[in-house]
């Protein structure tokens, strides 16, 4: 018989569709898909022997336990096969003998030896399984892991790739792939407010927007309201109700609710309790602390304990009733009183503290206690001296009652005080200070008599004299209290001593301080030493503020050393910063006359006179300057620079040409060329200049002056040939190779440039100058790429250089500059112009407050560099207000700042010849670029 023909739906149909799928079966587990894997296809989608990774381990198998029956019938096999000659029988022997202390003592024993042993071995038995691991992983890999170097490859896949990889198939039927999701039509409010309860209807509102969807259909068990549901209703009589609730609690008296409305729940919150630890760890603390008390009830801080822990789950009154019992028991316990009286309410715990004061009537913390709980001051009056009955002696107490006294009051109480306790220097000392003039010195001659051994009545005693005007029995006091300190076997140390002076001084008391200093200043110290030591102590003096304690040190130590030149020049220092204009002249008069060959003291006293507008004095103390130091160059060059700033050019020519006459130096003849071309004669500065290099031709700065002449007379090859001939004698003048480099750049030669720069580094090599100049050039020939490279060169060779680690930052991208300030500050902390180009990066970043601070960091470092005084001031131009512009620019008047490259740049320009510092930093802060 024929079998007729399968239709063709069934011929294509696949002979795997509409069977249900195997057990353990996860569908792309062949191409590594984990994705739908569930907790119970973990097992068969794994290979069977394959490590688990302890993830969903499968519960460890219950042993059946064996019954009685089969235990009894079990017995131990003692045949020789069972037998080993290491480990003796397989089984125990003696398992059915009893189990005494013997066996279970040999047993902990041997436990700790193989416990001992297994922590021996266990290093190399972890390193020993991690490499079996490994191993095995490597031999037997995950499916994941076989399929990793694959997956990696997908990154190199093109998006027109991806396109073309056909979509895997879905052959589930359509009515799976599709669900039709059901449909759900919105009712409106209207009809929700229509059939809310009451009668049914079987009608459709039209009006509802049903009617047009079902057309003739009727709507049964539908209930209609009574009356209308407004929402809006329904919120306010909820305020309603709430306003009736909080009347309920307001006060009947003023009308006046007690109860904050807004703060209502955050009132309830607050008396929650704050604890948000377990309840099993409460109920642990509170029965270990209960065993505590049972086991010994004298001991109070467990009662404490108890008590804190019911108050911090917000049991106050268990906590209340604790506290108390452990009173009753520990009767003698300040601690149980006082920590009575802090959880009870002022009320009782007054009563709590009056109870304490009678059980414990010579405890002061309690009656101090006692006197906070009192709010009238009477109130407290009465119960410090009702303690002060009891404990007559205790300082703390005498304090704390003559502190809510009036002076009147105090002054009776204190004497009674020093009665009760002679030995507290406290109260002698403000018995002194509320007495008369009179009474207060036999106050502490008293004291001296009660407390030999004490120094604070002395200065005490030297303070009163001084500010009652007898100013000469200051410095005997002071001695007399030094030598009955030694007598009474007291160290004499010069740290407190001197910590003694600095706060007379800073209390005003001038006299006490130097009498101090001159009577502790010689203790202690080697003749050899002094010197050394004394510089130490005037140092520390005004490090501390206190410049009059210096200024004495500084005077003992000249008249120990009268010839010596670094001490006159660090008592002028101070006069200068701290003192008067008189005060510096006066000390600068004394210095010439013991030291008049020390140039920098005559100089300094011309100077304080300039400044004071006084010319003629300056003048004869530099002619005197000129007596004692006949061919000195700085005088002449001081001399000179007076006449040039007050426009006597005529006398400064003068000048120097006696000053080449006596004392022919290679400044002296710069000196002289400069002011010519100052004056504008570049014809005389030239032969001034050739005079002056046939004497010295290896001095740098002629040669640059001759060529920046010649370039400002536009004479381009004149003035290559005197770089040129001053690089031949001069070949390590670093500023000499950057004016030709300079200058080569002016011409547009720029191969030229880098030749001379590239030579220079050869002849000087490490140095960042040169490696600075060099990036510059091809940053502004706008090589970039070139400039980056070498400032990586440059790096290398000088790692430590601040200039080129700041250059380097602005010349990273913004988003990188931070990055690179991190990295410059970590190799140049210290260095000015790191933190110098950290302010200007904070500037550009709008960040007002860290380049103001920034700017203060780098000036405390280095003050000198005037591009830093520069920036600030620009800034504070910009940013700040004009108190702040004023406070940069007087700082920087006293810093008095010459180097920087922008300064010099500015400075030394010939047309800027005679600025003074301010007009100089106003005419560099104009030339300063606003970093972006």
């Amino acid at each position: 018989m024929a079998v007729p023909p399968q239709p063709l739906s069934n011929r294509n149909k696949k002979h795997f569709l509409g069977v249900p799928a195997p057990l353990g079966y996860v569908a792309g587990v062949g191409r590594g898909a984990t994705g739908f894997t569930t907790r119970s296809d973990i097992g068969p989608a794994r290979d069977a022997n394959d490590v688990s990774d302890d993830r969903h381990a499968p519960p460890a198998a219950k042993r059946p336990k064996k019954s009685e029956e089969e235990e009894k019938e079990e017995e131990e096999d003692l045949n020789d096969s069972n037998y080993d000659d290491f480990n003796g029988y397989g089984g125990s022997l003696f398992s059915k003998d009893p189990y005494d202390k013997d066996d279970a003592e040999a047993d902990a024993i041997y436990e700790a030896i193989d416990k001992r042993m297994d922590e021996k071995r266990k290093e190399y038995r972890e390193k020993r399984l991690r490499e079996e691991l490994e191993r095995y992983r490597q031999e037997r890999p995950k499916i994941q892991q076989q399929f990793s170097d694959l997956k990696r490859d997908l990154a190199g896949v093109s998006e027109d790739e991806w396109k073309t990889v056909p979509e895997v198939g879905d052959v589930r039927n359509k009515k799976q792939r599709n669900p039709r999701a059901e449909k759900f039509t919105p009712l409106p409010d209207s009809l929700l407010s229509r059939n809310l309860g009451g009668e049914a209807t079987n009608s459709i509102d039209p009006n509802s927007g049903l009617a047009s969807m079902v057309p003739g259909a009727s709507t049964p068990g539908m209930l209609t309201p009574t009356g209308d549901m407004d929402l809006r209703k329904i919120g306010q009589a909820r305020n309603t109700l709430m306003n009736v609730k909080l009347s309920q609690v307001s006060d009947s008296v003023t009308g006046q609710t007690v109860v904050d409305p807004k703060g209502y729940l955050t009132d309830l919150q607050s008396m929650i309790p704050t604890y948000g630890g377990d309840i099993n760890d409460i109920k642990k603390a509170r029965l270990l602390l209960k065993s505590v008390r049972e086991t010994n009830p004298n001991h109070p801080p467990a009662w404490i304990a108890s008590a804190r822990l019911e108050e911090v789950t917000g049991k106050v009154q268990a906590a209340r009733n604790l506290i108390m019992k452990g009173c009753e028991v520990n009767h003698q316990s300040e601690d149980l009183w006082l920590e009575a009286a802090r959880l009870n309410p002022a009320d009782t715990a007054k009563a709590v503290i009056a109870q304490a004061a009678r059980h414990i009537p010579t405890s002061v913390r309690i009656w101090i206690k006692a006197a906070d709980l009192e709010e009238e001051t009477k109130a407290k009056r009465r119960v410090f001296r009702k303690a002060l009955e009891h404990i007559p002696n205790s300082v703390r107490l005498w304090k704390a009652a003559v502190e809510i006294e009036n002076p009147e009051d105090a002054r009776i109480l204190l004497s009674r005080a020093v009665e009760c306790c002679p030995s507290a220097v406290e109260l002698w000392l403000a018995l002194a200070r509320l007495e008369t003039y009179e009474n207060a010195r036999k106050v502490l001659n008293k004291a001296r008599e009660n407390i030999p051994t004490d120094k604070q009545i002395w200065t005490t005693a030297a303070k009163l004299e001084e500010a009652n005007g007898n100013h000469p029995m200051v410095e005997k006091i002071i001695e007399r209290a030094i030598t009955s300190l030694s007598s009474n076997g007291v160290e004499i140390n010069r740290e407190q001593w001197f910590k003694e002076a600095i706060e007379s001084e800073k209390g005003g008391h001038i006299h006490c301080c130097r009498a101090i200093v001159r009577s502790i200043i010689t203790c202690g110290v080697e003749p050899e030493d002094q010197k050394h030591t004394w510089m130490e102590d005037a140092e520390h003096c005004v490090n501390q503020g206190a410049f009059e304690c210096a200024r004495t040190v500084y005077n003992i130590a000249l008249q120990a050393f009268p010839g010596k030149k670094s001490i006159w020049l660090r008592a002028a220092y101070l006069e200068k910063n701290h003192g008067t204009r008189e005060s510096l002249e006066n000390l600068l008069q004394r210095a010439v006359a013991h030291c008049p060959k020390s140039e920098v003291l005559w100089l300094m006293g011309a100077k304080s006179k300039w400044l004071a507008g006084d010319v003629p004095a300056a003048r004869g103390i530099l002619s005197l300057a000129f007596q004692a130091n006949p061919n000195s160059e700085e005088i002449w060059l001081a001399a000179v620079k007076l006449e040039s700033e007050n426009k006597e050019y005529e006398r400064a020519r003068r000048l120097l040409a006696k000053a080449r006459g006596s004392a022919p130096t290679p400044r002296v003849m710069m000196k002289s060329a400069k002011l010519e071309w100052s004056l504008n004669d570049l014809n005389g500065a030239l032969q001034l200049l050739d005079d002056a290099l046939k004497v010295f031709p290896d001095y740098p700065k002629l040669w640059m002056m001759i060529g920046q002449i010649h370039e400002q007379r536009m004479d381009m090859s004149k003035a290559f040939d005197a770089y040129n001939s001053g690089i031949k004698k001069c070949p390590n003048s670093i500023p000499l190779w950057l004016l030709l480099s300079h200058l080569e750049e002016k011409r547009g030669l720029l191969i030229k440039a880098r030749s001379v720069l590239e030579k220079a580094r050869l002849k000087n090599p490490k140095n960042d100058v040169l490696w600075l100049e060099a990036i510059r050039v091809e940053v502004r020939a706008g090589m970039r790429d070139m400039a980056h490279a070498m400032m990586a060169k440059a790096l290398q060779e000088c790692p430590q250089s601040g200039i080129l680690w700041a250059e380097s930052i602005f010349m990273e991208p913004r988003p990188q500059r931070k990055t690179k300030s991190v990295d410059a500050l970590k190799k140049c902390e210290h260095d000015p112009h790191v933190l110098l180009a950290v302010s200007k990066l904070f500037w550009s970043e709008r960040k007002i407050g860290k380049c103001r601070e920034w700017f203060q960091r780098t000036l405390k470092i280095e003050p000198d560099l005037g591009d830093s005084w520069a920036f600030w001031y620009r800034f504070e131009q910009l940013h700040g207000t004009k108190e702040q512009q004023e406070e940069v620019k007087q700082r920087c008047l006293a810093a008095e700042p010459h180097h920087g490259e922008l300064w010099c740049s500015v400075s030394k320009l010939i047309e800027n010849v005679g600025l003074n510092t301010e007009q100089t930093l106003k005419a560099v802060a104009k030339e300063v670029a606003i970093p972006v």
